[in-house]
């Protein structure tokens, strides 16, 4: 693992791999065939990518009760609390409409209505999550969402992870199809005869997922592009170098692409993590992963004081931001910029992916600076609400009129005069 000192020069954002012209092409031709031909297009897309052949696209009653029979107990259990806990959180969140009288009869509002439907795309091979289902569906139940659906690509015998069902009945999804890429994308913004249309998406996925996503954003909401997993480890020479070690192992897992970033005030920890990180990589079962990522993107920066270190946080903006120093809750006051804080030694990252509460889908690449994990408001609607009585309009047509007219729209203010002709009459 790189130590180097700390430059104002250094950032965490990385090319991400999009797809070329020619994958975005293959993305808006399979758009196109399943906008035109529906579940036919489905089924063929999901025989010739996936190599299943399938009967129906829907998982049946059956299959949801098998996986929930066949799964391990404690982990059904795990899974429910998680569950719970997220659910708990995440109900926080919901906000009463507010409303703000303007006189005994008027008032303004504003209120908070749920998507009507969301679909949630969940990749499958080794990259399907149980924890990201329950990230993603339970604040769209929360939230009301009415008719939520999942789309996943089946294995070659048309079966899906077990894991991913019995997340899917705890979380309360309605509906789960077996389809997966880009013509997943295309169902759920468009509609099939078997999957409905959805008002937003969210969920990771393949380029070309997010391709399809970027096409069809627009007709539907997206929750975000993402990018590769990141995290910043805040630590001085209170903290213990196995803790940061198997911290920082525990993003670089994910992808080679993964960042993983120590800041700290102590030359002699950085030393210390990079002897840490090298031992526990022997022994990891994702070693050629996460080497890669260390490799590439695994850096120590020392820096002169807590002040500089908190500033360098904030300008990298990372995803997760652990903060392993002396007052370590004050020193997290000072973050403006990060996905999420975890506070203190036995806050690691983990606890947020799997089972505090909070969501785990976070802003990548530095978008931190100006965007949010995702939460219940994402799959809610605002509608503003005027009521005027009477009395008010007679008091404030006029200045409506001449604003109005200092705009050049007549037609406006015609239409607030026009009622103080018709009174007149």
């Amino acid at each position: 693992m790189k130590k180097v000192n700390w430059s104002q020069e250094v950032s965490i954002q990385r090319s991400v791999d999009q797809g070329s012209e020619a994958d975005r092409q293959i993305v808006q031709d399979i758009i196109e065939q399943v906008k035109l031909s529906g579940d036919k297009a489905l089924f063929e897309f999901t025989l010739k990518w996936d190599k299943a052949k399938l009967n129906t696209l829907r998982v049946t009653q059956e299959e949801i009760q098998q996986a929930l029979a066949e799964i391990d107990p404690q982990l059904k259990q795990d899974l429910e609390e998680a569950a719970d806990n997220i659910r708990r959180f995440h109900e926080l969140q919901l906000r009463e409409d507010i409303v703000h009288p303007l006189d005994a009869e008027s008032y303004l509002a504003y209120r908070f209505l749920p998507m009507d439907a969301a679909g949630l795309y969940v990749p499958g091979g080794t990259a399907a999550y149980p924890s990201s289902v329950l990230m993603n569906a339970i604040p769209a139940k929360v939230a009301g969402v009415k008719k939520l659906v999942i789309t996943t690509p089946p294995s070659a015998d048309g079966t899906i992870p077990t894991g991913v069902l019995v997340a899917a009945a705890i979380a309360g999804v309605d509906e789960i199809y077996k389809v997966g890429g880009a013509q997943a994308i295309a169902a759920l913004a468009y509609g099939t005869e078997s999957i409905p249309k959805v008002d937003k998406i969210t969920g990771p996925g393949n380029r070309f997922v997010a391709l399809a996503k970027r096409e069809v954003f627009g007709t539907v909401s997206i929750d975000s592009i993402a990018g590769p997993s990141e995290v910043a480890l805040l630590a001085d020479e209170t903290a213990f170098a196995a803790d940061v070690a198997a911290d920082l192992l525990a993003q670089a897992e994910h992808d080679r692409l993964a960042c993983s970033i120590l800041i700290t005030t102590s030359d002699k920890l950085a030393d210390e993590v990079a002897v840490e990180v090298e031992r526990q990589l022997q022994t990891l079962p994702r070693e050629e992963i996460a080497r890669a990522s260390i490799e590439a993107y695994g850096t120590s920066y020392v820096v002169e004081s807590m002040d500089q270190a908190i500033a360098a946080v904030n300008q990298l903006a990372p995803e997760h931001l652990e903060i392993m120093t002396r007052d370590a809750e004050e020193v997290s006051k000072q973050i403006r910029h990060a996905g999420a804080i975890f506070i203190g030694r036995y806050s690691s990252e983990p606890i947020g992916d799997y089972f505090a509460g909070t969501n785990h889908v976070l802003p990548t690449n530095s978008t931190a600076r100006f965007s949010s994990g995702l939460s219940v408001e994402d799959f809610q609607k605002k509608m503003s609400v005027i009521y005027y009585s009477k009395e008010l309009w007679q008091e404030n047509y006029p200045k409506v009129a001449r604003l109005a007219r200092m705009e050049q729209l007549e037609g406006h203010a015609r239409a607030v005069e026009i009622r103080r002709d018709l009174e007149d009459n």
